[in-house]
């Protein structure tokens, strides 16, 4: 089905924006991307046309880690299925199998633009599990599917060493010596099955469930979803991963404005976030709202998350203008809920961006970008106006 938004000022998040502009759609992809001067094709040739008139059209808003269908709005203790408890190494569980496509947070996360979610366990131990990458429109978890997994989740600080009252690890010494030690068994597993692998007539290594999830993360296949908050945490998450020579990313980052030369250095994708919070723990003492505008200025990217249910799914736009009040420019605070978050979940070939060939996830925005009167008139996913206000 071929589809045309037209006379949109599309922002594109890539090289080059359109003041006056159209966008191509074929089936759930983006054909092309142009001036309403260059569109030559007969319009009565499209199966549907969407008059913009002059709305901007922006790439649909991702929100990086959520929790979102784990934490089941207004369900209780019957949609809470985010920690499992008992255990602290957990790499097993899947997102996919605890998600409920029911929850309500899906429609109001796709109300408020946001077309993508990268959602999964909670930090409740050392390693809690898969998180997968999901659009917020479909009735089943398999037709909202982007990829799965997308990365493992790893809690250091004072959540994992809460989660299991009595045992080990209780320090951060300990959660760092268990994950150490994780890793450390997981590389020996990837080695035995590499000199199977050569020598099919040695002895085949005994097959591991949890080793298997593991090994992805030795072979840099599958990144580690650090939630961090201090800096101390931080420089623990970068020194283990450098051990292990895997790949990483920091989530929450709460005290990176005090690490601001080392984390230019690293070049690791770093996720902010929930800001809009109280500071509800000592970890957090010192949270910052200037911490954007810190990163900004030494120019290292980051993406911005709402933790949902932690922060409503639904304002992470409204994170996103608070930001650029803050003093970050607009086009930058954008990146943070579009390209940046998509290239922080390794999605960027497909979401994060409008151009040729990568998703029709489309936010059609009408007034000033990150203004009080502003409005989202309709939400394209994968090339489906799934939300529209004005029919």
């Amino acid at each position: 089905m071929m589809k045309l938004i037209k006379n949109a000022h599309i922002i594109t998040m890539e090289k080059r924006d359109y003041e006056n502009g159209y966008i191509l759609i074929d089936g759930a992809k983006i054909a092309a991307i142009g001036s309403m001067s260059e569109l030559l094709l007969d319009e009565t040739k499209f199966d549907e046309v969407f008059d913009a008139r002059g709305a901007l059209a922006l790439p649909g808003f991702i929100d990086a880690h959520c929790h979102i269908g784990l934490w089941e709005e207004g369900a209780g203790e019957e949609g809470a299925d985010g920690n499992e408890e008992g255990e602290q190494i957990l790499p097993q569980l899947r997102a996919i199998d605890g998600v409920n496509p029911a929850d309500f947070a899906f429609s109001e996360a796709l109300a408020a633009g946001v077309t993508a979610v990268v959602t999964g366990p909670g930090s409740g131990c050392v390693i809690g599990g898969q998180f997968a990458a999901l659009k917020t429109c479909g009735n089943y978890l398999e037709e909202m599917l982007i990829k799965a997994p997308v990365a493992l989740k790893v809690a250091l600080g004072e959540n994992p060493k809460k989660g299991a009252s009595g045992k080990f690890p209780s320090t951060r010494m300990g959660t760092a010596a268990l994950l150490r030690e994780t890793l450390f068994n997981a590389a020996e597993y990837v080695h035995r099955q590499e000199a199977y692998e050569k020598n099919p007539e040695g002895e085949r290594p005994t097959p591991d469930f949890k080793n298997e999830v593991l090994a992805q993360v030795i072979r840099r296949e599958l990144p580690l979803k650090v939630h961090v908050h201090r800096a101390d945490d931080i420089c623990t998450a970068i020194r283990i991963a450098e051990e292990f020579n895997i790949c990483i990313t920091l989530e929450h980052c709460t005290e990176g404005h005090l690490l601001l030369p080392l984390l230019a250095q690293k070049k690791l994708p770093i996720l902010l976030g929930p800001a809009i919070s109280n500071r509800s723990k000592p970890e957090l003492k010192n949270k910052t709202s200037k911490i954007h505008k810190a990163l900004a200025d030494a120019g290292i990217p980051f993406a911005l998350i709402t933790d949902h249910p932690e922060q409503p799914i639904q304002t992470l736009y409204l994170t996103a203008a608070l930001v650029h009040q803050e003093g970050v420019e607009k086009r930058t605070a954008l990146e943070s809920i579009t390209i940046n978050a998509a290239k922080a979940a390794s999605l960027a070939d497909r979401i994060g961006s409008l151009a040729p060939g990568k998703d029709a996830d489309i936010v059609i925005h009408r007034g000033e970008l990150f203004t009080l009167d502003a409005k989202i008139e309709a939400v394209f996913v994968d090339g489906e106006n799934a939300y529209n206000l004005i029919n």
